[in-house]
């Protein structure tokens, strides 16, 4: 059908003689090619990497970036106008410069600041940490001044109960407050894990630096055995920037997630639908798929 005026902006045309497909603005008449490289073939590619051989119907999809193409009396093509946008990329957590030196010198003739170390018991089994300098812990935590400060019962207490924790973790947390080092553990488990503790500690004893940094280790970490874990550990602290990136991996990656274990640890399909959203269609398919493999070797002879 002809354009009508008024109502379509630019037409698609194929250019039969060149092998190209070609765009017609209609009120300025200008024309510029979309796709075809001037080549007769039939190679695939995106815009001009594509050949055709004398294009002759066309079609193009309502955002225009995808044509409906054929050549004579060959079978229809589908070919790109312009590479598809890629998926949505999480920037980097930025992590401003230490403040350990600026911390240290606050502890300098400060009267208000405790005198002497305290010893931690962590945990239900009351495992120690021994000697920590309280006016350190005061210079680097607002919760430890206020805990340390004067008036109250903590300051001079030789020891401090610390619930909730485990000994590895809470060690870790003292080591970065005194020296801004982060201790992660070895392995891609027990970093995940021990860096979505301490950035639950930096919380609650508001180091935000630390914080930061946590959240740089768990966003570097995603990958096909932690990404479930993860992603409900997110969804329960309320982390919607990890929440998305685990749930984009598992999309994007679910034979390796698969394959690692990580899908089977999705005991409850209705309970993770509303975390993995987009990304469970894939999961329920691979998780079928191996359970019919599993019932296909139970059967063979």
């Amino acid at each position: 059908p002809r354009p009508q005026p008024g109502r379509q902006r630019a037409v698609c045309v194929g250019d039969w003689g060149n092998h190209k497909i070609r765009r017609v603005e209609v009120a300025a008449g200008a024309v510029t090619t979309i796709a075809g490289s001037g080549a007769k073939g039939s190679a695939d590619g995106v815009g001009g990497a594509a050949q055709f051989h004398k294009p002759a119907g066309i079609a193009l999809s309502p955002d225009g970036s995808t044509l409906l193409v054929r050549s004579g009396k060959t079978a229809l093509r589908q070919v790109c106008v312009a590479a598809p946008p890629p998926p949505p990329s999480f920037a980097p957590i930025v992590v401003p410069p230490s403040t350990l030196g600026a911390d240290l010198a606050k502890t300098w003739g400060d009267a208000s600041l405790p005198q002497g170390m305290v010893t931690f018991l962590v945990g239900d089994d009351e495992e120690r940490i021994e000697y920590v300098t309280k006016a350190v812990l005061c210079a680097r935590s607002p919760v430890f001044r206020t805990m340390f400060g004067i008036g109250m019962k903590e300051r001079d207490a030789a020891e401090v109960t610390v619930l909730e924790t485990d000994l590895a973790s809470f060690t870790a947390f003292i080591d970065y407050l005194c020296t801004d080092q982060l201790d992660l553990g070895e392995g891609e488990g027990e970093q995940a894990r021990r860096a979505l503790v301490l950035r639950e500690l930096a919380q609650m004893y508001q180091v935000p630096r630390l914080e930061l940094l946590c959240a740089q280790a768990l966003q570097e970490s995603v990958g096909p055995a932690s990404a479930v874990p993860l992603l409900e550990a997110a969804h329960t602290t309320g982390d919607g920037r990890l929440l998305a990136q685990c749930r984009r991996y598992v999309a994007d990656h679910a034979a390796e997630v698969r394959a690692s274990g990580g899908v089977e640890q999705l005991r409850d399909l209705g309970v993770a639908k509303g975390l993995l959203g987009d990304a469970l269609d894939q999961v329920a398919e691979l998780k079928m798929g191996a359970a019919r493999a599993a019932a296909g070797q139970r059967v063979a002879p």
